[in-house]
């Protein structure tokens, strides 16, 4: 496997890895909407742990949600979902940073460490496909409300939370589709057999210089 690949892939997936830390925490995954709104006196901001208003004077004040329970299904499911995409990315990390070539943790088994990496590839991939998932049912979610025509409570738009979300999977997965497409499992391949079509049997010049030899040798121990 080429070492520039695997750097490469590296930083791709520590950078998703990175942005997946960041936009758990990001306060503004969907934000209140002033479309329509002739007068707005404060602004309403969400993530998947609180819900936050600030109003014209600036002041901020957000609140937990009291009950895991009471919450919406989506949010639980993007809430595991994202846990999950850190924890599959620090795997991937670790998969991948003892897999590479420059690296001793894996020994001298080039094979092994081809393996190792590869199986970072696809824990990258998991992280990828999860925080996917997570930002893209979320950002669902929120444009079905804004256009439901009956919906007349509170309309939210879409966060810069799930932006960061996106470039993190958009990331993760380039990386591991780097490591799994450039990765050799140690499926050593043979090399072409020479053309030959007569049929006959070809020996190289090595196996007739021995046959040479053995021949010269019974020669000689014959007439001793």
């Amino acid at each position: 496997m080429d070492p520039i690949v695997e750097i490469v892939a590296l930083l791709l997936g520590f950078v998703g890895w990175v942005l997946v830390g960041i936009a758990i925490p990001n306060r503004y995954w969907k934000t209140s909407t002033i479309d329509g709104s002739v007068i707005t006196t404060s602004t309403i901001y969400e993530n998947l742990w609180m819900s936050c208003a600030t109003d014209a004077t600036g002041v901020h004040n957000c609140r937990e949600f009291p009950s895991l329970l009471a919450l919406s299904g989506y949010i639980q499911a993007s809430r595991a979902l994202m846990i999950a995409a850190v924890v599959m990315g620090t795997l991937g990390l670790v998969c991948t940073l003892v897999g590479m070539q420059c690296s001793k943790a894996g020994g001298d088994n080039l094979v092994l460490k081809g393996r190792i990496a590869g199986t970072g590839g696809v824990f990258f991939l998991l992280q990828g496909i999860c925080t996917m998932i997570a930002v893209s049912w979320y950002a669902f979610n929120i444009t079905q409300d804004f256009f439901n025509p009956i919906n007349f409570a509170t309309r939210y738009e879409i966060g810069e939370g799930l932006y960061i979300g996106w470039c993190s999977a958009t990331l993760a997965i380039c990386g591991g589709s780097c490591l799994l497409c450039a990765c050799s499992f140690g499926t050593d391949e043979k090399g072409p057999y020479p053309y030959n079509p007569t049929g006959r049997t070809v020996y190289s010049v090595a196996a007739n210089s021995r046959r040479g030899d053995a021949a010269t040798t019974y020669d000689r121990n014959a007439y001793v």
